[in-house]
């Protein structure tokens, strides 16, 4: 019997490479089903391992260490506990959400929802969101009676409302469970016995609103209990459950841990400590399945989303999936439990299968009795629709009411409505009634409240009522075509190409919008626009929208589309529809409304000279131009100048070239000159650059228009450099006389040519001579204008000019009129006038050139008189004091105002000393220097640099390629430097000659001022610098003035005097000023005299110097003379050193007396303690050894240890590591030792998987098997040290006790799967009939895809298959048992394992297989594979293989299908076996065949019964006349009648009876008669019979004909003539009769009747024509249709 769940194993964490111990509530956490989160120890790295549920081989590992970790449900968040110590991390955007201290421990966290954390201390509950900064928010207390409980739980409903906390506790050797359920509403917390609970929101029946119901479970001494009831609600709609559960015998102590509900199936999942899983029903309480699913513990559970079910994880580090089975749940409440209404109610809360002959039968017995409401209900709750169908709508129909009671379908369909939506056969029998009493809005709240089932069927029945409400069920029912009919009959254009793109529809978009135009016009602009400015591109073709509305001539509704298809960014791709635009506008006199699309500038691509012709015959000139090229199209719109801007037509022309330009400006001047002057001129202006002013001036001075010169380059020559322009503007200017002009431009430009202009100005004979004064005075002609004007007598404006224009042109002035031979007085009395504007010195040099001095003399007095300090006027005072030496040196040392340099030159070739006397005046250094050094003062110069002081002065005389700096050298010494009494001037000359780099010369002078007895003698840097440059130019001096000299800096000049290697000197230096730490520190750094060195400091006898000498000892690799200096010095410094060196040679003996002496003096020191402990060790003093170390100490045993076992010394290591309790590295060097067992001993003490494996490896070299046992179990409960270990053993041969070693292994509590698979894999190796026997016990806990490649590469094929079957690689699986089937094959696993193949190739080769190697079971097989397998491919293989009679029960199986080859396949086995019986039950069963082909086999068969057969074949394929000769010549005469009549044609019938009356077959002539009665001609059938004398055979056809005309006269009369007129056609004749009518009047009458009969006629056919052609939307106009349909949307 099939169980009501679904059990699998998702994924097992221990093949992740998780340690076993991190499987257990602390360590795993469940916090939904997206995550695992795992606190894993693998070997020394704590880490936290993230597994994604969906992709569970890729897991995340971070390397923490943390006391609890937790995911959130949704995001890839992680929070971390350490201590109080609360941490929360985004994974994905790598960084810190929020941190937090908390005051107290947490026991228990778990995530609640998405973003909050709820946190359970030993006194309270927290909720920590993730949204802002806020820090934990306490909830609510913790009861007393929870204080001692282990928290196992806690939970909040979907709305956070309710709070349920779990714990646990040992009591009377029983586990009791408590709880407490908080209400945040209300505040308020209620104490519960129970150990697991849960909420679950259920929508209870009658009920609109969601409940929520509250389960938990409880065991106690008295027993197990499930309670259910609803909280949360002020009156409780659900009776609340108690219901008692049970536990097994063999689990009386076991209890519930976990519970989860399911709201798809209103089921609670509960689980036991033991696992057993428990199904409950949630709201009766009803046990619906029990079982035990585990042997280990589930100690974490979560919702299953995928499966509406349960997902945990046991301490096996399996991920199970625990859902209801949909299939088997309600079989099985019925079969096995026998709770018929537990199945109903399940079977239609949760439209499961399994219960449907329940639903019928009790629907049937509900209505038999009456009970519609009953039956009603029934059929509302049927799974999967059962009942809900036209059958059981018919049923309620035509049943009979109950008095009283309202219809019983109206009460279905109450029942329906309550219950949720109809289906659309409901919905469409509702509307009808309801429509008809016009209760539209009753449809229209269903519509809403998605009640009633939409359909097209439902929505034309809606329409003729309501369009808008038609629109929503067409919406619904998706019926697109309606739908976008409904907009537009509504006007709601805008919603119609949104609906039609979001469903994918393409409507007809040009006769839609044709009928919304005839409708209404503004709505159709709107739609189009819509139409052709979709985003997606246009729907339609614009030039159809535009036909559509020219048809009516809306050129506005034309504007608006096309600017709006155009849009504001005009495209190349628009350029017909612009041009369209244009040419619309300008045929169809809206000419303005095209210029202002134009002056927009929003159309850049249409055609140009097309819409230019246009433009030009609209009279906009202006445009026009704009749009043509050509010049002559250009020359002949431009001459409309009335109608064009000047402003346009200036810029216009920037659109031509130089050439047309010109052209065009030479056609407007010729054609009126006074009137386009102005514009020329504004063009020759704006385009001056590209015309060029040359061309433009040409063709103003062709038209002789100066004026037009003058304006155009009057805008221009501000901005030209031409000189021409600017010439030419200065003729110009002059010839209209514009003199202003003329003067300011001449006065400002730069680029005229002033030669070309003056000479001009000269032949003007201007009135005013201002310009040529201007031009001459900027341009240096001022010579030339003096001459022109004095010899003009135009003095007056020499005056102007110096006066007003320009004084400081006066020399030249006074020069051209000396030249000139001017008046003396004259030239005076200018000088006097211009007074101090005259400049001095330009005005001396000129007169002084022409020997003129004396005539400037009174000038000069008179500017110094009036208190002149200008410097020329004072430089040509001293030049005249000089040459008239009136007292020149008092005026040079007292007059401050000369120029020194000038002065001075003027002075050195009359006399020397007055040019040194002003060039030191005014500090004129190089000049000086040049004058001495020419006239050889040298000793004047050598003062003039003392008392100068000036660095860079110095350093120009003292340069070595001065010829003069030996003789200025001797008098700075002999003179110069000894007269000074300035220290300053001291300083300064000798820091020259430092800097001059003179050492000798400054020693000598140095000697000068120190050693002989002058002022500075005692001057201490004078003695630094005497000696220091002795050290660097006269070393053997050196050594005297140390000895001489005392007032010295001895430190510095030692450590200079080391530098320059003077070592001795420096000795000297140190040891006279008692400096005996850098005396010794000379003798060994730079002398290298050891000994000398021990000599120093055995006679100064100072621990500093011994220190030094020690440590150069040490560096030397003197260690024991070293040791004894630094023992002597009792200094410890440098004891890393010692200790270096002293091991280096191996000089532990002397090392252990320093180390002592370090101990002794420096206390405890961790680097001392250790190296003596390890001298010990090497000096194998292990009594000293092991007295230091048991006495207190700092030593760092361990790596003492450790040094001693890497070099061997095992007695003393193993004297450390005992010492320190390192029983991992006591093993390994016991092991060295020989002394196996104490090492296994020492490595059950340090406990860590290395030290097993190292003493593992000993034992198994030693060949120690049993002990090396003992360390290996240890070894491979570690998956990761798993294969090296395997590897170890059997890189050695040691197959036997590795497998001994992994069997043993196998009943360990912590084996794991890569124990089970490595042993699998050595079965497969070395003892393979053991391997079978391995995987079936234990296949469940083997990475069996590494087992797969094993045995596949030891061709282990049976083990192999068995392998793939549960490792669900059934295609594989089935794959293994074909290739292999000797040793593999077994026909019922390969009967089960096939339907569950997913590669379709496989199963046709598995029934190549069979057919090959099993042929008598391959219908068992092919029964197998019905449901997956191309019936029509099985046959074809079978066929190639010629074996298709064998799976004949296969095809006949199938056939039902009608499947063309199947039922060719059948037909063709019923041909060969020659059973024409159930042949023709197939070909009349299943029509899916290939008639022709088999008909024409058959044709020529041996037996007449198939060639029968044949002939229906072709009678099927309406081959009738092939069908009737076959049954012919098989005289099968009843076939052929049958098959003539079938035909329906009179031919095949009359040649068949003339075939019976040539064959004299009377009776079948007869028989043919009646059955093709109405296929034959009474005059055919009258003209055989009589010829061959069968007329009594075709009387009763006669017969029946005669009768069958009479009916029909009958009828015509009936049909033509009313009732009054056969009466009076009856009267009439019985009139003629009876002699009372004439027989004319009767023939009167009877042609009125005809009239009549013949009007009646007419008007029917029109009534008829009007019919049709309303029909199709049209009326009749004029015995013609015409018009339009009569409505827009009837095609809709």
């Amino acid at each position: 019997m099939a169980i009501p769940i679904r059990y699998q194993e998702l994924f097992n964490l221990s093949t992740l490479g998780l340690s076993p111990d991190s499987f257990v509530f602390a360590n795993c956490t469940l916090q939904s089903d997206k995550f695992i989160c795992v606190r894993d120890q693998s070997g020394q790295q704590a880490q936290v391992v993230i597994i994604d549920n969906s992709n569970p081989a890729s897991p995340t590992k971070f390397p923490i260490t943390a006391d609890s970790a937790i995911m959130n449900p949704t995001q890839k968040i992680l929070a971390l506990k350490a201590g109080q110590q609360l941490q929360i991390f985004h994974i994905e955007e790598k960084r810190k959400v929020k941190d937090h201290v908390l005051n107290e421990p947490v026991s228990f966290w778990k995530w609640i929802s998405s973003n909050t954390i709820a946190m359970v201390t030993d006194t309270a509950v927290y909720h920590w969101s993730l949204e802002g900064s806020y820090p934990p928010a306490k909830v609510f207390d913790r009861l007393p009676g929870l204080r001692d409980h282990q928290i196992i739980n806690y939970m909040a409903d979907s709305t956070q409302k309710w709070l349920l906390l779990s714990g646990i506790t040992q009591r009377d050797g029983a586990v009791v469970g408590n709880m407490q359920l908080f209400s945040v509403d209300r505040n308020l917390s209620q104490p519960i016995e129970g150990h697991t609970g849960a909420f679950t929101k259920v929508t209870l029946k009658g009920s609109d609103t969601p409940s929520t119901l509250f389960s938990f479970a409880n065991k106690t001494a008295a027993g197990a209990k499930l309670f259910v009831l609803e909280i949360g609600a002020e009156q409780s709609r659900f009776e609340k459950k108690i219901v008692d559960f049970f536990f097994p015998r063999e689990a009386v102590n076991d209890f519930p841990v976990a519970m989860q509900t399911s709201e798809r199936y209103n089921m609670i999942f509960m689980i036991t400590k033991q696992g057993y899983l428990y199904l409950f029903d949630l709201q009766s309480g009803k046990t619906v399945y029990m079982n035990r699913i585990t042997a280990h513990t589930i100690f974490a559970t979560a919702r299953h989303e995928a499966t509406n079910g349960l997902m945990g994880i046991n301490t096996a580090g399996q991920v199970l999936s625990i859902s209801v089975d949909e299939n088997n749940i309600v079989p099985y409440v019925c079969r096995q439990l026998n709770d018929i209404p537990l199945a109903i109610e399940i079977a239609s809360k949760n439209n499961l299968p399994g219960a449907d002959e329940l639903f019928v039968r009790q629907f049937q017995n509900l209505f038999s009795q009456g009970n519609y409401q009953g039956a009603a209900s029934v059929a509302a709750e049927s799974p999967k629709g059962l009942l809900r169908t036209t059958q059981t709508i018919q049923r309620f129909k035509t049943a009979p009411a109950v008095p009283g009671q309202p219809s019983p379908l109206f009460q279905y369909f109450s029942v329906l409505l309550e219950i949720g939506p109809l289906n659309n056969i409901e919905s469409l029998e509702l509307a009808r009634p309801v429509l008809q009493q016009g209760r539209k809005e009753l449809l229209d709240k269903w519509l809403q409240e998605d009640k009633i089932g939409c359909s097209e069927e439902l929505g034309d029945l809606v329409r003729q009522v309501d369009v808008i409400l038609a629109l929503k069920v067409y919406y619904k029912a998706e019926v697109k075509n309606k739908v976008i009919a409904c907009f537009a009959e509504t006007g709601q254009y805008d919603k119609i190409i949104v609906y039609a793109q979001k469903v994918g529809y393409q409507p007809d978009w040009i006769f839609l919008l044709q009928n919304i135009i005839n409708a209404n016009p503004p709505g159709a602009l709107k739609f189009a626009t819509m139409l052709v400015t979709a985003p997606d591109g246009p729907l339609v073709d614009v030039n159809a929208v535009v036909d559509a509305f020219m048809q009516r001539s809306m050129i506005e509704e034309i504007n608006s589309l096309l600017l709006d298809v155009i849009g504001k960014e005009s495209k190349e791709e628009h350029a017909a529809l612009q041009t369209r635009l244009l040419e619309i506008n300008l045929v169809n006199g809206y000419a303005k409304v095209a210029a202002a699309i134009l002056a927009n500038d929003m159309l850049k691509h249409y055609d140009r000279a097309y819409i230019a012709k246009l433009l030009e015959r609209a009279g906009l000139y202006q445009k026009a131009l704009e749009h043509y090229t050509e010049t002559a199209d250009i020359k002949r719109v431009m001459l409309n100048t009335h109608s064009i801007s000047p402003e346009f037509l200036v810029g216009y022309f920037l659109n031509l070239s130089p050439e047309d330009t010109l052209d065009c400006l030479r056609e407007l001047l010729s054609a009126n000159k006074a009137q386009n002057l102005q514009t020329c001129v504004s063009v020759a202006v704006k385009y001056s650059d590209a015309l060029t002013p040359t061309a433009l001036i040409q063709l103003f001075e062709d038209f002789k228009s100066y004026d037009g010169i003058y304006y155009y380059l009057n805008q221009i020559v501000n901005f030209s450099e031409d000189p021409e322009v600017h010439y030419k503007y200065i003729e110009a200017a002059v010839k209209v006389g514009q003199l202003q002009e003329v003067e300011r431009i001449v006065q400002e430009s730069k680029f005229y040519d002033p030669v070309k202009v003056k000479e001009f100005l000269k032949e003007a004979k201007l009135s005013e001579q201002v310009p040529l004064i201007i031009v001459c005075d900027r341009h240096g002609f001022v010579d030339d204008l003096t001459t022109y004007l004095y010899r003009n007598n135009l003095t007056r404006y020499i005056e102007v000019y110096l006066q007003k224009v320009n004084a400081s042109q006066t020399p030249t002035v006074v020069a051209s009129l000396l030249d000139a031979d001017c008046n003396e007085d004259y030239i005076q009395q200018l000088l006097k006038m211009v007074g101090n504007g005259c400049p001095v010195a330009e005005l001396v040099e000129q007169v002084e050139k022409r020997n003129r001095l004396k005539l400037i003399l009174p000038w000069l007095e008179a500017r110094v008189a009036e208190g002149n300090t200008e410097p020329a006027t004072h430089n040509a005072m001293a030049y005249i004091y000089v040459d008239l030496n009136r007292d020149p040196e008092k005026f040079l040392v007292e007059n401050p105002y000369y120029d020194s340099v000038a002065v001075g030159k003027y002075c050195e070739s009359r006399d020397p000393h007055l040019a040194i006397v002003a060039y030191k005046r005014g500090m004129c250094d190089d000049e000086l220097i040049a004058c001495t050094n020419h006239n050889g003062l040298f000793r004047a110069q050598a003062r003039y640099l003392v008392e100068r002081q000036d660095q860079e002065l110095w350093g120009k005389v003292l340069v070595e390629e001065s010829p003069h700096r030996r003789q200025l050298i001797d008098q700075i010494v002999q003179t110069a430097l000894p007269d000074s009494k300035n220290p300053d001037e001291v300083s300064s000359t000798v820091k020259a000659f430092m800097t001059a780099d003179l050492p000798t010369e400054l020693i000598e002078l140095l000697e000068k001022i120190v050693l002989e007895n002058s002022l500075f003698s005692g001057n201490r840097n004078l003695q630094n610098l005497l000696i220091l440059t002795a050290i660097k130019a006269a070393p053997e001096r050196v050594m005297d003035y140390i000895n001489r000299l005392d007032n010295y800096d001895a430190t510095d000049i030692a450590n200079i005097a080391v530098t320059a290697s003077l070592h001795e000197e420096a000795f000297t230096i140190y040891k006279k000023f008692q400096h005996h730490g850098q005396a010794i520190q000379v003798l060994i750094n730079h002398i290298g005299d050891l000994d000398r060195a021990f000599d120093f400091a055995d006679a100064v006898d100072h621990p500093e110097v011994f220190s030094k000498l020690a440590k150069a000892q040490l560096d030397r690799g003197e260690v024991k003379k070293a040791i004894d200096a630094f023992i002597r010095a009792s200094n410890n410094e440098y004891y890393r050193d010692v200790i270096e060196v002293a091991e280096r040679q191996e000089k532990f003996d002397d090392l252990v007396r320093f180390l002592q002496m370090c101990r002794a003096k420096g206390g405890k020191d961790p680097i001392i303690e250790t190296e003596l402990i390890y001298s010990f060790a090497k000096t194998e003093n292990l009594r000293d050894l092991d007295e230091f170390i048991n006495k207190p100490n700092c030593a760092h045993i361990q790596n003492v240890g450790d040094r001693c076992y890497n070099e061997g010394l095992y007695q003393a290591a193993k004297l450390l590591f005992n010492n320190i309790s390192n029983y991992a590295r006591l093993a390994t060097t016991l092991v060295k030792l020989e002394e196996f067992s104490a090492g296994v001993d020492a490595a059950a003490k340090a406990g860590n998987v290395r030290t097993w494996k190292e003493v593992c490896y000993a034992c198994v070299d030693a060949e120690q098997f049993r002990l090396a046992q003992i360390c290996g179990l240890h070894i491979i409960v570690r998956p990761d040290e798993l294969e090296e270990l395997i590897h170890y053993y059997e890189s050695r041969g040691h197959f036997e006790e590795l497998l001994g070693l992994l069997e043993n292994g196998l009943i360990s509590e912590r084996a794991h799967q890569g124990v089970f698979t490595e042993l699998a894999i050595l079965y497969s190796k070395y003892k393979p009939d053991k391997l079978m026997e391995h995987l079936k016990i234990f296949h469940s806990r083997l990475n069996m895809l590494k087992v797969l490649r094993v045995c596949e590469k030891n061709h282990q094929w049976n083990e192999l298959t068995f392998l793939y079957v549960h490792y669900k690689e059934f295609d594989n699986a089935a794959t293994t048992m074909i290739e292999h089937s000797v040793e593999a094959w077994e026909h019922a696993l390969f009967k089960e394992i096939i339907p569950k193949v997913a590669s379709a190739e496989v199963l046709y080769k598995a029934i190549q297989f069979y057919l090959e190697e099993h042929p008598l079971s391959v219908n068992d097989l092919l029964s197998a594979l019905i449901a997956r397998v191309d019936h029509s491919r099985v046959i074809s293989l079978v066929r190639s293989l010629g074996h298709l009679a064998v799976i004949k029960p296969y095809l006949l199986s199938v056939q039902a299908e009608n499947i063309l080859a199947v039922n060719n396949a059948v037909n063709e086995l019923l041909v060969e076996e020659e059973d024409h019986i159930n042949l023709r039950k197939s070909i009349d069963s299943f029509n899916n065949i290939e008639t022709m082909e088999l008909a024409n086999r058959l044709e020529k068969h041996e037996l007449v019964e198939f060639r029968r057969i044949a002939a229906y074949l072709f009678k099927l394929n309406k081959k009738w006349r092939k069908s009737i000769e076959l049954s012919q010549e098989d005289k099968l005469w009843k076939d052929a009648i049958d098959t003539a009549a079938s035909s329906k044609d009179p031919k095949l019938v009359k040649d068949l009876l003339t075939f019976f009356v040539e064959n004299d077959r009377k009776d079948c002539f007869a028989a043919c008669l009646y059955t093709c009665f109405d296929l034959v001609q009474p005059d055919v059938a009258l003209e055989l019979a009589w010829k061959n004398g069968m007329t009594d055979f075709a009387m009763p056809f006669m017969i029946q004909t005669m009768r069958n005309m009479s009916d029909t006269i009958s009828q015509l009369k009936a049909a033509v003539f009313p009732p009054e007129q056969q009466q009076m056609g009856q009267q009439a004749q019985q009139g003629v009769q009876q002699g009372f009518v004439d027989p004319q009047q009767q023939q009167m009458m009877m042609q009125q009747q005809q009239q009549q009969m013949m009007m009646q006629q007419q008007q029917q056919q029109q009534q008829q024509q009007q019919q049709m052609a309303g029909s199709f939307g049209f009326v009749q106009q004029g015995g013609s249709f015409n018009g339009a349909p009569n409505t827009g949307f009837g095609s809709f």
